[in-house]
């Protein structure tokens, strides 16, 4: 096991912790915001000091290493992302049981794309695996339905629009996700075509864009989006 690419994810997240906090605890429009991005970078700063300390680390029977705090981690930071762009689309004063159901819903599915990719790592059986993989996948699915059609329309349809900034934000995080089912399978624990090192290395480049990157944009987005609204309705 490479602890290299582990130190460093650990150090990335920690520091921007800090600097995602600092950067935006100003800016009352979007703190709401700021504060779930700097939980989700702390939440993968331990992730990653956990499995740099080789605390929930499981050698399968095959050789492959399970990092069970990868899955912690993708289990409640991406619920987290998720809630934030159901509250862009509408905009945190829309109807709160018409926005509680998308919520469960999204993040049902997204917890199920979690756990059976674990399954899936976890099955002995090439079959199984193949079966767990499509079952997470179509979850996946599920959830960018959910986030490009009725979210993305009810963010269209809000009076003060901020669809720019929800299409931006689900743009950028759509096809940095689409990447994290690719590494998964062509790794350890898919078709073992590259090695333990090359795929925890792949998985910090993406985990640092979809959560260290997308924070910083994220908040730039809606910034911008906020000052827009608020000319419109000073003109209005």
């Amino acid at each position: 096991m490479d602890h290299v690419p582990l130190i460093v994810g650990f150090t990335i997240m920690s520091l921007s912790t800090l600097l995602i906090y600092l950067s935006g605890r100003k800016k009352a429009l979007i703190k709401n915001h700021v504060m779930m991005h700097a939980m989700v970078t702390f939440i993968a700063a331990t992730a990653y000091l956990a499995m740099a300390l080789g605390v929930g680390n499981y050698l399968s029977s095959n050789g492959t290493i399970i990092y069970f705090a990868r899955y912690i981690d993708w289990s409640i930071t991406t619920p987290i992302l998720l809630a934030g762009l159901v509250m862009i689309a509408f905009q945190e004063y829309g109807t709160s049981g018409q926005m509680n159901g998308y919520l469960t819903a999204i993040i049902g599915l997204d917890v199920i794309m979690v756990v059976t990719g674990l399954l899936s790592a976890l099955a002995d059986t090439a079959m199984v695996k193949v079966i767990w993989y499509l079952w997470s996948c179509a979850a996946f699915l599920g959830v960018l339905f959910l986030l490009w059609r009725p979210l993305r329309k009810i963010a269209a349809s809000r009076t003060l629009t901020t669809a720019g900034g929800y299409y931006k934000n689900i743009t950028l995080l759509t096809l940095v996700w689409l990447i994290y089912p690719v590494v998964f399978l062509i790794g350890p624990e898919g078709l073992q075509l590259v090695s333990d090192s090359a795929s925890v290395w792949s998985f910090l480049v993406l985990d640092v864009i979809a959560k260290v990157f997308y924070a910083f944009y994220a908040a730039r987005v809606l910034s911008k989006s906020s000052q827009a609204s608020t000319i419109d309705t000073t003109a209005v």
